[in-house]
């Protein structure tokens, strides 16, 4: 244990009020050393069981140190038992309808949670609320960025230049140029327009350097510009909000709920912590676009079940994304009982295998065009009409939203199965930049991680459930994306975020294998 630690110890303890007697010291040491990548969590859990104890002086004695580091550890051991084979305790599969609602109160800084019952079918002013959530939420996260804040005094900032962001009510009149964010909207054919909280402007996107992402309408956007004699925006740069680091959204903050799995104590996620760094073995496979009506596809679905049913270590978890059928669920579709019948035979295909049936849990998220009460996101999970069947032979198969989230251990995984690409390259109003990057997944990523939103496109191109657009927010942003596309497999690592597309398994047979120890991405196919 090196002297920065010891020097973090003995400066954490004197702040409550403790000193630390040599051997006292030791036994913490000792114990931190069990925790080698969530110290600064064991060290708190520590503290606080420290402070429930019947101490004699504010001198930590070697003895009652020993006694709650003593404790912890059989509690830890006792947990390690109770978690079992099938990692049930770390696996936590959320459906997107159930997580708390949170708005963003500007005059108070804080986020306050809903409380109620949402309607599925929202009033007028939810519709401007889904708009104004997602300004206030980009705003709140830009508030914490130093350049684009309003300069105290004769601040060093001042001197290197600031960005300060100004209202576009206060643009009228004003000489030189200004910073303004704003949603792009189209009020009439061919003319778009920057719209805040305070007012709307006209803008000019001709001459304007962009960076990397798809900027369509409803995408909230940085524009530095200018103001014409004319009263329209002649906008100079253009850009997306920066991110701010998963680690400070959380911390801002803490004891909220934003992603839907539950608040642990210390306890739990200091065991949790411990658990994914040796779960080395663990791996999700995941598939999208399994036509259960296409005999090639079921082929070769059983050729992947069959390769891991014979591996040491079967995978975890199996996430089978839609769309089940190769035709849409539409008004001429009247042929529910096939259906039934094909996830019917799905199940005991999978339970013809053994090993995967009793060590392997199978997800099933619905597809843009599989059955459902309507195409508006979010979905709800596949009806039970045509899943029972399946059940009978797979007990344990989960079928949840889409999108769908999944927290295993302390990792935040949130999937998503639309075919967002082709829609978001179509809606764009300019072409995008190559000067990072020509990949149009990687501007797809990172479209929606500086949105902070899965699908920031038109309510005309993809219709959004007012009251529920939150359950597609992405904040604080998660530790991998899933993006369940029709196009080409890929895998990007954008700003600590890992993103993949799993591909379309029914079209080239492809698929990931997905490591969350290291949140390791493996490209798989079958010839």
């Amino acid at each position: 244990m090196n002297a920065k630690m010891k020097t973090k110890v003995h400066n954490k303890f004197k702040m409550m009020g403790y000193t630390l007697k040599v051997e006292a010291l030791k036994e913490i040491l000792s114990f931190l050393s069990n925790y080698e990548d969530a110290e600064d969590e064991a060290l708190d859990i520590l503290l606080d069981h420290l402070q429930q104890q019947p101490l004699e002086s504010s001198m930590l004695e070697k003895e009652p140190v020993q006694r709650v580091v003593s404790m912890l550890l059989a509690a830890a051991d006792a947990g390690e038992d109770d978690i079992g084979p099938d990692m049930s305790t770390s696996l936590r599969v959320t459906d997107v309808f159930h997580i708390h609602k949170y708005r963003y109160d500007p005059i108070r800084k804080m986020f306050c949670e809903h409380t109620g019952r949402l309607p599925f079918h929202g009033d007028a002013p939810a519709k401007a609320w889904l708009y104004r959530d997602r300004f206030l939420l980009l705003s709140q996260r830009l508030s914490r960025i130093p350049q684009f804040c309003r300069p105290s005094f004769n601040s060093g900032l001042s001197e290197l230049g600031s960005c300060e962001i100004s209202q576009i009510q206060s643009l009228v009149g004003r000489i030189g140029r200004s910073w303004v964010m704003g949603v792009i909207s189209q009020f009439e054919d061919g003319h778009f327009y920057l719209e805040d909280l305070t007012a709307a402007v006209e803008i000019n996107l001709s001459n304007a350097k962009i960076t990397t992402g798809y900027f369509s309408e409803n995408t909230i956007v940085l524009a530095q510009g200018e103001m014409q004699l004319d009263g329209i925006f002649q906008v100079q740069t253009f850009g997306f909000p920066p991110l701010e680091d998963r680690e400070k959204s959380t911390s801002i903050f803490t004891g909220l709920d934003y992603f839907g799995a539950g608040t642990l104590p210390k306890e739990d996620n200091l065991r949790l912590v411990e658990m994914e760094s040796r779960a080395v073995n663990e791996m999700f496979v995941i598939l999208s676009d399994i036509w259960l009506d296409h005999d090639e596809t079921m082929a070769k679905l059983k050729t992947v079940l069959d390769g891991y049913e014979d591996v040491e270590v079967v995978p975890s978890l199996f996430v089978l994304m839609g769309n089940f059928c190769s035709r849409p669920f539409n008004l001429s579709f009247n042929s529910f009982s096939s259906i039934r019948s094909n996830f019917a035979n799905l199940g005991k295909m999978i339970g013809n295998h053994q090993r995967l049936k009793e060590h392997s849990r199978f997800l099933f998220i619905p597809g843009p065009d599989d059955a459902g009460p309507s195409t508006a996101l979010p979905r709800c999970a596949l009806p039970k009409y045509i899943t029972e069947e399946l059940q009978k032979h797979i007990p344990n198969a989960i079928f949840a939203s889409n999108p769908c989230r999944i927290k295993f251990c302390t990792q935040e995984i949130v999937f998503f199965r639309q075919d967002l690409l082709y829609r978001m390259r179509r809606s764009c109003l300019i072409p995008p930049s190559t000067e990072e990057t020509s990949d149009p997944f990687e501007h797809l990523v990172a479209t929606i991680t500086h949105q902070s939103h899965l699908c920031p496109l038109p309510l005309t191109v993809q219709p959004i459930m007012w009251n529920f657009d939150h359950c597609l927010h992405l904040y604080p942003t998660p530790h991998t994306i899933v993006l369940g596309d029709r196009s080409e497999q890929k895998a990007f690592k954008y700003t600590g975020t890992t993103c993949f597309n799993p591909g379309s398994f029914s079209n080239d047979y492809t698929f990931v294998v997905y490591r969350p120890c290291n949140q390791e991405v493996e490209l798989s196919a079958l010839e």
